[in-house]
């Protein structure tokens, strides 16, 4: 496909999908600048570089005056170092295993997974999950990304598709309600079912690795927000969708100064 077709495409998704939330506050919810330049900084906010215009900090951490905020949120995993808050005080919230002992995501050893196989267990996380959400807002971000949106595509036995999207759009509901607009964050598969979870753009990792980038853009348009932590991916994004935001960083997320530090930009 060449630039002037995808960028066709792009434009056209991009009206095909414009304004898809039904909240009365969506009229007043400010999305993220298309291609705007994008710092991924989950590890420990520092002073961006000159030209950025889209930062994303985790929700513990402040934002950026001036730019624009995405606040990241764990919305189907507990994080790192919170797992003995959660099991002192939420371990009926946790998925178990058949012995009744907690899961533990075989990919992230220090997360476990969070049930929303129910109506009542979605309830209780949205009442948990929802305060970090108006958290973000009340600390100025613009934004939020819901991350391990795809948890249930590693437990198929215990969790669905259907699960997911369904707290999914309770998430969201809760950030339109507050003045926030949502990322999708990860989960190609459930870009179809944007009109059911109401999301807002997408905040996608290594989709140049996976060929996944055109199931994004198909669904947001130019407002898909891409993280690379290989060179070679990283630079063949830049050529082949030069209206994306896109940004290399290294794995940990390491704060500038720090010997792993790793950063660029399209």
């Amino acid at each position: 496909m060449s630039v002037g077709t995808r960028l066709a495409v792009v434009a056209l998704a991009a009206s095909m999908f414009a304004c898809t939330s039904t909240d009365d506050d969506a009229a007043t919810i400010a999305l993220p600048p298309p291609n705007g330049g994008l710092d991924y900084q989950l590890g420990g906010g520092y002073e961006p570089t000159s030209g950025t215009a889209v930062v994303a900090r985790d929700r513990t951490d402040a934002p950026d005056p001036g730019l624009y905020n995405i606040c990241y949120v764990n919305g189907f995993q507990t994080q790192p170092g919170e797992g003995a808050m959660w099991i002192a005080e939420h371990r009926d919230l946790l998925l178990h295993n058949s012995d009744g002992t907690p899961v533990i995501d075989p990919e992230w050893p220090d997360e476990y997974i969070l049930d929303t196989s129910s109506a009542e267990q979605r309830e209780q996380l949205l009442a948990i999950v929802g305060e970090w959400i108006d958290g973000c807002a009340e600390s100025g971000f613009q934004a939020v990304e819901i991350d391990n949106l795809d948890t249930y595509s590693r437990f198929p036995a215990s969790l669905s598709a259907d699960d997911a999207v369904e707290f999914a759009r309770a998430l969201a509901e809760r950030a339109h309600a507050v003045g926030l607009a949502i990322g999708q964050k990860n989960a190609a598969d459930l870009v179809v079912r944007r009109g059911e979870t109401d999301f807002d753009f997408a905040v996608v990792e290594q989709c140049n690795v996976y060929d996944e980038c055109d199931q994004f853009t198909a669904g947001y348009g130019d407002q898909v927000y891409i993280i690379e932590y290989e060179r070679e991916a990283f630079e063949r994004g830049c050529a082949e969708y030069a209206e994306l935001s896109i940004v290399f960083r290294d794995l940990g997320l390491s704060a500038r100064g720090t010997s792993t530090y790793e950063y660029d930009q399209c």
